[in-house]
């Protein structure tokens, strides 16, 4: 849920309210397209320190879709999801592996935008884009090319980030080996001094016990 809270602020907008019934249909119809690919997407509920849930806005909760005995009470670390078959909201912890919906509300445009993101697999995500314009077609693609254009942008840093962090595994390994290799080599000369010391320690014995 973090990771979807800091995407959505990273695209300039945030984890989806929902502000009606229209809305929430909207969500739902685009959510049922791809059961296939997660169970369910995180929506921009939180609780605050009150106990009260709030959208991340810190709007009230005008319009809800609760499942049935939802949502849970008494868990902080409880976030709420959007059923991607029911279209109902349903609270569940936090860490779960979710896919999201990233909202850019309304500006100086007459419309509000959606980024879908189901994970896949863990370093895989699936990128959906959709606005619920109706008038401006020409405002609606640019719009769609913006979104698009951040999109890349998070997952560019997302690469980023797995192959800096693979290298530095990597490095880590390699520091691990050699010194591994170094400690051995250490042994080694030890080992081989103390050889040295007994060929010497028993080539004088040979030499005294001939003299005598």
């Amino acid at each position: 849920y973090l990771q979807s809270s800091s995407v959505g602020f990273l695209i300039g907008g945030m984890l989806t309210s929902v502000e009606d019934l229209a809305e929430s249909n909207f969500l739902v119809e685009h959510a049922d397209l791809y059961t296939s690919k997660t169970r369910g997407f995180w929506i921009g509920i939180y609780r605050n320190v009150n106990g009260q849930l709030l959208w991340q806005d810190n709007s009230a909760l005008a319009f809800v879709n609760w499942g049935e005995g939802q949502p849970l009470e008494d868990q902080l670390d409880y976030c709420v999801e959007l059923s991607a078959f029911s279209g109902y909201w349903s609270s569940l912890p936090c860490s779960s592996q979710r896919g999201f919906i990233c909202k850019k509300p309304k500006s100086n445009l007459q419309y509000s935008s959606y980024l879908f993101m189901a994970t896949i697999h863990p370093l895989l995500l699936a990128l959906y884009l959709f606005t619920d314009a109706k008038k401006d077609k020409a405002h609606d693609h640019m719009n769609m090319w913006m979104l698009l254009t951040l999109a890349l942008i998070v997952l560019l840093g997302m690469g980023f980030m797995i192959y800096f962090l693979f290298k530095i595994k990597t490095q880590s390994e390699m520091e691990r080996e050699a010194r591994r290799y170094s400690t051995l080599l250490e042994s080694s000369h030890v080992l081989t001094g103390k050889d040295d010391e007994n060929d010497s320690t028993n080539d004088k014995e040979k030499k005294e016990h001939s003299i005598v």
